[in-house]
């Protein structure tokens, strides 16, 4: 493998390490529709304010949320389009696997209820003896 492209491997793991926090994930979600206060934020994620400011920060820094202030008040918004287009593709494919996992589950379930409790009751009445 070529030895130039380790640096363009080391910015993509950056990249996706910013995901790599349920809490960012959440704010990116909470920041889709618009901009927002951080106290609209703090509510909509239901964590605590320095919980929330902390992730905030880390995601602004990085250049993937702008924010501005205006008075006392700190607005974030989504700066960077293409994080939250990765994190959506990411987020529906996990959805979509995980009701098929919970789908599957459940015929399993349905079907182990319609199962006696011992292979010997099974094999009696699949063969009728």
């Amino acid at each position: 493998m070529s030895s130039e492209l380790n640096p363009v491997f080391e910015s993509v793991s950056r990249y996706f390490a910013l995901l790599s926090e349920p809490m960012r994930v959440r704010l990116l979600h909470i920041l889709c529709d618009g901009e927002k206060s951080v106290n609209e934020i703090v509510a909509a994620a239901e964590s605590p304010q320095p919980t929330v400011s902390k992730h905030l920060n880390y995601l602004a820094n990085a250049k993937v949320l702008g924010r501005r202030r205006e008075g006392t008040q700190v607005f974030y918004q989504i700066a960077n389009q293409t994080m939250v287009q990765l994190c959506r593709t990411v987020c529906v494919h996990i959805a979509a696997e995980m009701d098929e996992a919970s789908s599957n589950k459940s015929q399993q379930e349905n079907l182990l209820a319609l199962m006696p409790a011992d292979n010997e009751s099974l094999y009696t009445k699949t063969h009728h003896v």
